[in-house]
């Protein structure tokens, strides 16, 4: 190893500018030692620091480990493989823990703690300092003590410094480098005293003195300056040991950590390292798969025209599904805030059965919202919205209104809601019968030169004209020999439909001008109606009109079938689904359509002016009743008045025919 440079101790005492120069050397590479100590003991404590940071975690990685097994995944499936893979892992984390905690300690006892012992012993030099003393000095007074001066005891491991008489003032010496300084200016003070001396006999008592101060001042200023000089020449040996052996430390306790851990993981890891790297290929290739078909699905998806994202699109001619018995979307519910204020709220809306759905986002499931068995649904006018129908309960009670986001999803939820509340859901094939009865109503929009065979009415709509043709001779002619009328027989081409039962405006006022037209549905102008209270039957049914036509003859109830299919086929082409609910009350002399909210009489039948009557064979709701009105020519005019009921229409012809009854037995007597 190379000499390294010294400091000539022989020189100390006569402090040449030479030596000091040197010294000024020493002292700077004792400082840049003194940074660089500093750097190296943060960066080694910071090595250390993450050690133990690689303890606690791999403590706490090995507990996160265990604790997937515990976790409630709404999706589980095929965990038990990963879980028995965890667990394995887990084990050898805490066996990898224990070799991070030994290192920890190593690091700790051969590498950070030397470097602070260096830092501590040989760059920073410490001194302590003697106690005040009383100490007697002969020949002074009895009693008087004085102090005698504090000494400063170096406690440098090479060199110990003797006993150097100090002022209180050196109490704050804490270095060499302050001794050695503050000893050189003292030996200054004293010189510059001695340098001032004059030349008369008298002052030699003073010459004395003052000599003896220079040479304790000389003294003091040498012996600091040989422990001084002492301690930065075995710095220079010092800090090429303090360098090394810290890494020398680190080098053996990582060496030691590898070895260990080669010798715990190596031989038993491989297969199982093996394992997990072809269980986790396996996954990534079935993930390649499944990213490549949804890579093809989004460009699929994509590729679609612009309209699917662009609401009402297909406005002018859309392509509406009218055989829905179910359905799902967003629709917009009006709740009401106070007696005149509402608000609008977007919900997901399906139907379940007979059900109405309601689920708000974020919920878990759907709630009820309305049962729409034997409910009727219209479209309506709302607070200038479009869109928007309503759902009424079957006892007539106004329900919710919704507004859906274009006229296809519009129309399409009244077809559906109006098929469920037929309970067409609980039939066998409710699809076919839902496409039955719309193909059905659609006929009408092609001529129709003849009728298929209908069948036949087991109610009692029937009437006695009936009876008579069937039973000629007392016997009963076979029903597939009678011959169905032509449509141009029962209902001429082009006839008017009616969809609403109110009056016109301009007729209204025709009424009131004194020449009063002639009402098409009998009402008169007795709201009164005495004779209902002395009536022997008195049933009111809860219907909605659908429309009314006039027809050629009441002979059969073939008729009513027939307008039936005519008024639920223009409805359905025109897109008319609102309907007029009124209450039907049924006594043994007319039929009377009340208004259910303000009780006023619409319209009023002579129940004696009802020929004909009969339900639908599939679908029992409706019903529909033939009336002859006598004209002011003389002439007779037939009209047919088709209604949906909340009940069965058996229910109404029953009651019908049971008035009808009544007036005759009453004609009898």
């Amino acid at each position: 190893m190379p000499a390294v440079d010294k400091l000539l101790l022989e020189e100390a005492l006569q402090d040449s500018p030479q030596t000091r120069s040197l010294l000024s050397v020493f002292e700077e590479d004792a400082g840049t030692l003194t940074d660089y100590t500093n750097q190296l003991l943060q960066a080694m404590q910071r090595v250390y620091g993450a050690q133990n940071e690689m303890c606690l975690a791999t403590q706490q990685l090995s507990k996160q480990l265990l604790a997937y097994e515990k976790q409630n995944f709404a999706l589980g499936k095929g965990d038990e493989e990963v879980i028995s893979t965890l667990h394995y892992f887990s084990k050898v984390v805490d066996e990898l823990n224990l070799l991070h905690t030994e290192l920890a300690k190593q690091l700790a006892d051969t590498m950070v703690l030397p470097i602070i012992q260096f830092r501590e012993k040989d760059l920073t030099v410490q001194f302590s300092e003697l106690l005040l003393t009383s100490h007697y000095v002969p020949g002074s007074p009895k009693g008087d003590h004085r102090p005698v001066r504090r000494q400063i005891v170096s406690r440098f491991s090479l060199v110990q410094a003797p006993r150097i008489p100090l002022s209180r003032d050196d109490s704050k010496v804490s270095t060499l480098k302050d001794l050695f300084g503050l000893a050189s200016n003292e030996h200054d003070l004293s010189m510059a005293k001695y340098s001032r001396l004059p030349k008369k006999k008298e002052n030699e008592k003073v010459k004395t003195e003052v000599g003896k101060e220079v040479a304790a001042a000389r003294r003091k200023q040498h012996l600091s300056s040989l422990q001084y000089y002492c301690a930065l020449n075995a710095l220079q040996y010092r800090k090429q040991m303090a360098m090394m052996e810290p890494m020398i430390g680190f080098a053996h306790g990582q060496i030691n950590f590898f070895k260990k851990g080669a010798e715990m993981f190596s031989k038993p890891m491989d297969s199982f390292l093996s394992s997990v790297a072809d269980m986790v290929q396996s996954i990534q290739v079935e993930l390649e798969a499944e990213a490549e078909k949804m890579r093809v699905s989004q460009q699929e998806l994509l590729s679609v025209d612009e309209s699917v994202y662009t609401p009402d699109s297909d406005v002018a001619a859309p392509q509406i599904n009218r055989n829905l018995i179910q359905k799902a979307g967003y629709l917009n519910l009006r709740n009401k805030t106070g007696l005149v204020t509402t608000t609008w709220e977007r919900l997901y809306f399906f139907t379940q059965g007979g059900n109405l759905m309601c689920q708000p986002r974020g919920a878990v499931a759907g709630g009820l919202i309305q049962d729409l068995d034997n409910c009727s649904v219209m479209a309506v006018d709302c607070e200038d919205r479009r869109y928007c129908f309503q759902i009424t309960t079957p006892n007539g009670k106004s329900g919710i209104i919704l507004q859906a986001e274009s006229r296809k999803e519009n129309e399409e939820w009244i077809c559906a809601i109006n098929n469920i509340s037929r309970q067409i859901y609980l039939t066998d094939n409710p699809e076919a019968v839902a496409i039955k009865l719309n193909q059905t109503a659609l006929q009408a929009v092609t001529p129709i030169t003849s009728f298929g065979k209908k069948q036949e009415s087991s109610c009692p709509s029937q009437n006695l004209k009936n009876s008579e043709m069937e039973n000629e001779n007392d016997k009963i002619v076979p029903k597939a020999t009678a011959r169905l009328p032509e449509a141009e027989e029962l209902i001429a081409p082009g006839t008017p439909i009616q969809f609403d039962i109110v009056l016109p405006a301009t007729e209204f006022l025709d009424q009131n001008r004194g020449s009063r037209r002639t009402n098409p549905f009998g009402e008169t102008e007795d709201e009164s109606f005495p004779e209902a209270e002395d009536s022997l039957l008195q049933q009111m049914f809860i219907v909605r009109f659908l429309g009314s036509m006039a027809v050629k003859t009441d002979s059969t109830t073939e008729v009513i079938y027939e307008a039936m299919r005519q008024v639920l086929a223009a409805r359905a082409i025109h897109n008319i689904f609102r309907m007029t609910e009124s209450h039907l009350m049924v006594t043994s002399q007319s039929l009377r359509l009340i208004d259910p909210q303000t009780q006023v009489s619409r319209a009023n039948f002579e129940l004696t002016s009802v020929t004909q009557f009969a339900a639908h064979q599939e679908n029992k709701r409706l019903v529909g009743f033939v009336i002859r009105v006598p004209e002011s020519t003389g002439e007779e005019s037939l009209s047919t008045y088709i209604f949906e009921s909340n009940s069965e229409g058996e229910k109404i012809c029953y009651a019908i025919n049971l008035g009808k009854e009544i007036i005759e037995v009453q004609k009898a007597h």
